[in-house]
């Protein structure tokens, strides 16, 4: 009986704790994973004029309803003479609306509390019914959670009905002008969640934190039906180990508004590196000490300071914000994001290195509770593209905001609208809310003594930076519209302005491709050029500057070096954390021999260890060391991967051992050797190279390679070398045997002296070019380099049609440009042949894209069924251009993103261009021949067996 009547109690007691908390109780599903039917008519467009079903939460162009409509829109219809235009003027402009029904139970137990409808997000403007009975004001705003107070609609212990008008514009304009004239998509409809809630009527409606690194918590209370002599219990639990921190009792008075301050010991702060968080428990107490409601907050304890012609602090250290520019979408649900979602954007972001995010909205909750458990710092934005909300429409909106967001420790910055979209009236209205009164921007402008220019060029470095006295932020830089920007340029860029004190940081555009997968065509869409700005895809494929950006922003940098004969294991390093002492990291090293082609087919490791990290300081510098394997120097690459202390790759590096020489110089070594002699062929217009089956034929007037055969099969090397970037006359040729070797000299006038080929027994054709020397007899007529250099080289034909892949050893396995190179790794790369316009969703996206540059090459085998051929270089630093990608044919003539390719199909290169980007660009070459230059070798080998 005893053992009965005490279940009976705690069972008692676990259902008064319960109804002391907030109930909720979903009415829609929590996301595009989670959804519930609703009955749904819509006005026009897509299956409108009838009732239907449809999935809740969700963007109805996404279900089948309405039309398709992005947000610069309006800019194609005022260029009506402009022909570029034409495709972008067809799609319409779509102002439908919908009508949600849904009938939902309130169960009697709820009688007597105060029942909330609350909206996470809705497009645009909502009118809701309960009972046929509109419960308050239409809510104007996309981004924004609202609610209503429906406790006196509600029949409770039986069946309610809602119904919910949405409409895809907003009535009021200045709504529109934020949220609609905009570069991205305007998708309509219940969005996000849509939820009941229940809470005593003597409430904690909500509280505002202010958690200070020292353990000072401020906690600005809001009640409701309060009485005198009540008291508010706090506790807070430790997250990470659940233990309790301590419990500590404040009294109340009536006032409806309360500031609360407590202090804590023992707490551990958050940053971006160590995301400490707490659970904060504030129990409302009645004037006998029972609980009358309780809400749980998990907060974390850091302090932000802006500090005026200084920078951005947190706990006392300088703030060098590392960031994107992320939108909430999806390719297949648009601004329908599950928190599966948010998880993964969250941990590709921390994969790049960066330690910030941008939005130009506030994201979805999920999102902000993901920066704050793994560590991303959040700039939280009230919406307004290029122009603002009005003042009445701001004030209400604002707030909004605050009170779902102000107590998420990753937010550091709130910003009002963007490029212009900025109500200056409600500046100050941001403290009213924030008890941590945390620093307002105006993105793009300098003001408030943070300049947040966006696409900064080398001018305004030296204006706003060498010569300024503001903190500097760009909120925008970089813009990555297709292959453009992001890590192309990063490095310089970075390098110039992290250089000053003022610099603290910035955020690229942008993270994703906002490619929608449309349900009227099937197709995937950006609206042209306007949305492939991302350096992930629309699915989140990772592009070439995915990696760069992860090199560029490592924590732990590496300073670049060669083993040469004398390494003996040590190089330096550079802590760039802000808050990680390098003891906390720790880094493994492999030494790997790689594969030969005909010789051998897998990598091997030879050796591997770890690395003795210095107990560096964040911004210091050290030596880190291993020990070198007495086969060390038998290997190719040395392979680093260093790791953070939660065990996660930061970043990974390889050096090779061995120069290209000494690589080729031991695949020759590994040949069987040859039991022929080469020789030579010539009749009145050609010259023929020829061993072991192998004829190579050239062009006795210009000196050219005509022809490769392999016994009767035609390999499709042929029309060079043609000279890139450099002009070349045909002077001169001559033929001899050296030993049992054929070779075919030929000279030239300009900027190449000479190109020797080489038919070796075995059938291995050699190409040893001599350029950019200095010649006292070099009778040239008129400049022989371009002005400026932006490709010099060698090109040749090789069609692509026979071509199904690549393997190599370089630099890979994605292209480069002179401006993103970082990223990429010595190793062995397999590439299968596809034709990917970075950015361009006609045809799906392959990554690594097959053609452009590729750097460091040592060897690569173009594959094919029918004409292999291997090329093998013997000097250092040779880029592989490997056929011309195709410019993305909805770009604007403005929007030229790359200098020409070289003529031909595929290069060897000892210069290529960069890509441009918005407010950057790659510097070009100029040449200039001294006297007494000895020149450059490019000695390259062609395989065809």
């Amino acid at each position: 009986m005893k053992r009965i009547i005490g279940l009976f109690i705690i069972l008692l007691c676990l259902c008064s704790a319960k109804a002391q908390q907030t109930e909720v109780r979903h009415l829609s599903g929590t996301g595009p994973d989670n959804t519930v039917k609703w009955d749904f008519w819509c006005s026009s467009g897509m299956n409108s004029q009838k009732w239907s079903k449809i999935e809740v939460p969700s963007c109805w162009e996404q279900q089948g309803f309405g039309g398709y409509t992005y947000g610069r829109y309006y800019i194609y219809k005022e260029r009506e003479n402009e022909k570029q235009y034409d495709a972008y003027r067809e799609h319409d402009f779509c102002d439908e609306y919908g009508i949600y029904h849904h009938r939902f139970d309130v169960p009697d137990s709820w009688k007597g509390k105060q029942i909330s409808i609350v909206f996470e997000g809705v497009m645009t403007d909502a009118e809701v019914k309960i009972n046929d009975v509109i419960v308050g004001p239409t809510h104007q705003g996309a981004f924004y959670r609202f609610s209503y107070d429906i406790t006196d609609k509600l029949k409770f212990g039986k069946k309610n009905s809602m119904e919910v008008t949405v409409r895809k514009q907003s009535a009021d304009k200045s709504v529109n002008a934020a949220e609609r004239r905009a570069d991205w998509w305007l998708f309509g409809g219940i969005y996000r969640p849509v939820y009941l809630t229940a809470k005593p009527r003597t409430q904690i409606d909500h509280i505002a934190v202010d958690a200070r690194a020292d353990g000072t918590l401020r906690t600005d209370v809001y009640l409701k039906n309060i009485s005198k002599g009540q008291q508010m219990e706090l506790s807070l639990i430790s997250c990470d180990s659940q233990l309790p921190i301590g419990r500590q009792v404040c009294g109340l008075s009536t006032e409806e508004r309360q500031t609360l301050t407590t202090h804590w010991n023992n707490i551990r702060t958050w940053d971006p590196e160590h995301p400490n968080l707490y659970r904060l428990t504030m129990r409302l107490l009645s004037t006998t000490g029972d609980v009358v409601h309780e809400i749980t907050e998990r907060i974390g304890f850091r302090t932000i300071e802006f500090r005026p012609e200084d920078g951005i602090y947190l706990n006392g250290t300088r703030l060098l914000v590392k960031g994107t520019n992320r939108h909430c979408f999806d390719s297949e649900t648009g601004r329908t994001i599950s928190r599966k979602l948010s998880l993964k954007d969250a941990l590709l972001i921390k994969q790049m290195n960066m330690n910030a995010v941008r939005s130009h909205y506030p994201p979805d909750s999920h999102f902000l509770e993901v920066c704050d458990s793994i560590g991303l710092l959040y700039l939280n934005e009230l919406c307004g593209w290029q122009n603002s909300y009005s003042t009445e429409i701001a004030e209400k909106l604002l707030p909004e905001m605050m009170f779902r967001d102000i107590n998420h420790p990753c937010i550091f910055i709130w910003a009002n609208g963007n490029e212009g979209g900025w109500n200056a009236a409600i500046d100050n209205r941001f403290a009213d809310y924030d008890p941590q009164k945390r620093h307002i921007i105006h993105p793009w402008a300098d003001f408030n003594g943070l300049d947040t220019r966006h696409y900064p060029n080398s001018t305004d470095n030296m204006y706003r930076l060498e010569r300024g006295h503001k903190v500097f932020m760009m909120t925008e830089f970089l813009h990555g519209l297709y292959d453009r920007g992001q890590g192309a340029g990063l490095k310089g860029l970075w390098s110039k302005f992290k250089a000053n004190p003022l610099f603290a940081g910035g955020f690229l555009w942008a993270y994703v491709d906002e490619a929608i997968r449309r349900t009227d065509t099937g197709q995937m869409d950006t609206y042209g050029p306007n949305a492939p700005d991302g350096i992930v895809g629309a699915n989140r494929e990772k592009e070439g500057s995915f990696y760069t950006v992860r090199e560029v922003w490592s924590p732990i940098q590496i300073n670049p070096f060669k083993i040469t004969s004398s390494f003996k294991g040590d190089f330096y390093v550079a802590n760039d954390y802000l808050f990680s002492n390098l003891n906390e990291c720790r880094m493994k090293w492999k030494v790997m021999r790689l594969p030969i082609p005909q010789v051998s087919d897998s990598p091997i490791c030879l050796a591997e260890g770890s690395v003795l990290l210095p107990a560096i300081q964040p911004g210091e510098k050290g030596t880190a060391h291993f020990d070198l394997p007495e086969k060390f120097f038998n290997g190719d690459v040395l392979e680093l991967e260093a790791y953070n202390a939660m065990g996660d790759t930061v970043c990974n590096w390889a050096f090779p051992i061995k120069n290209n020489r000494k690589y080729f110089a031991e695949y020759r070594h590994l040949q069987p050797a040859a039991t022929a002699t080469a020789r030579y062929q010539t009749d009145d217009n050609s010259v023929t190279l020829i061993a072991n089956g192998v004829a190579a034929t050239f062009n006795k007037a210009n000196g050219n390679l005509v022809e490769v055969k392999n016994g009767s099969k035609v390999i499709p090397l042929s029309d060079g070398p043609f000279p890139v970037g450099m002009k070349m006359l045909f002077n001169s040729a001559n033929l001899k045997m050296q030993g049992d070797t054929a070779i075919y000299t030929v000279k030239y006038k300009g900027a190449a002296d000479s190109i020797v080929w080489r038919m070796t027994p075995d059938g291995l054709l050699g190409m040893d070019a001599l350029v950019l020397n200095y010649r006292a007899d070099n009778k040239f007529d008129g400049a022989y380099f371009d002005r400026p250099v932006h490709n010099l080289g060698f090109s040749f034909s090789f069609p692509e049609k026979n071509v199904s892949g690549m393997r190599w050893l370089g630099k890979g396995p994605y292209r480069v440009w002179k401006n993103r190179i970082e990223g990429t790794n010595y190793g062995i790369w397999q590439k299968d042949y596809n034709n990917t316009v970075t950015g361009e969703y006609y045809h799906p996206l392959i990554y690594p894209e097959f053609k452009g540059y590729h750097a460091g090459l040592y060897w690569a085998t173009l594959q094919s069924q029918t004409t292999p051929m291997t090329v093998y270089s013997e000097t250092d630093g040779i880029f592989f251009h490997v056929f011309t990608p195709e410019e993305q044919r909805d770009r604007e003539s403005r929007g030229i993103s790359v200098k020409e390719y070289p003529a031909g199909d595929i290069s060897f290169l000892l210069e290529i261009p960069a890509v441009n980007s918005q407010g950057t660009g790659g510097d070009a070459t100029y040449i200039k021949i001294n006297k007494g230059d000895e020149g450059f070798r490019m000695k390259l080998w062609f395989d065809f067996h």
